[in-house]
């Protein structure tokens, strides 16, 4: 995982004339979480080198504002109905070296023998903010039919624990469902193209 630096500004005026006038000019609105510590500060900074920086898989940003520097993560992205436009970023305080909870996705790896069936699409991890992963990879390679995947059987990076009770369901593979038989035709008055003359 990298990092990544982020030049921020506070937000003057909120409201949604004020976040679109902001959007409008390739600026992302955001957030920075209050803690015991701090205050809530509201933000806006460069959207295209957010962009870049998570496509880069920067997961612990440097957040620069006011001749200051915050460490965090990201908590929540919001998008709009269509998912094509960034409408808010949720920063989470962080202390570089300092264990916190992030919530990050599954990402099942290889074919089972039958269908997975899964509820749970991310998970709650805790680690270092350096170590945060793209994501929590869980072999179901080969798996027949019927077994069930615990959270005590994924494989976690070193560093990285999972903060799930060890019986918690994480997938289940079933049966694949047979083809449908064709449905037989019915048979009505004789054989189909038969007919009686009068």
């Amino acid at each position: 995982m990298t990092d990544a630096k982020l030049d921020c500004a506070i937000r003057e005026k909120l409201g949604s004339r004020a976040s679109r006038r902001l959007r409008a000019m390739g600026r992302a609105i955001a957030s920075l979480q209050a803690d015991s510590d701090h205050p809530h500060v509201d933000l806006h900074f460069d959207e295209a080198s957010f962009h870049a920086a998570r496509r880069g898989h920067a997961h612990l940003f440097d957040l620069e504002l006011n001749g200051s520097t915050e460490s965090a993560i990201v908590r929540e992205l919001q998008w709009d109905a269509l998912g094509d436009t960034l409408l808010h970023v949720e920063f989470k305080r962080v202390i570089r070296g300092q264990k916190t909870e992030s919530s990050v996705p599954l990402a099942f790896t290889g074919t089972p023998g039958g269908v997975l069936n899964h509820d749970l699409d991310t998970v709650t991890i805790s680690c270092i903010p350096s170590l945060i992963p793209d994501s929590i990879k869980v072999s179901v390679d080969g798996l027949e039919p019927g077994t069930h995947v615990k959270a005590s059987d994924v494989v976690m990076p070193e560093g990285i624990e999972l903060m799930l009770d060890a019986d918690t369901e994480i997938a289940v593979i079933s049966e694949m469902k047979a083809a449908a038989a064709p449905e037989e035709a019915e048979e009505a008055g004789g054989d189909e193209g038969e007919s009686s003359a009068d």
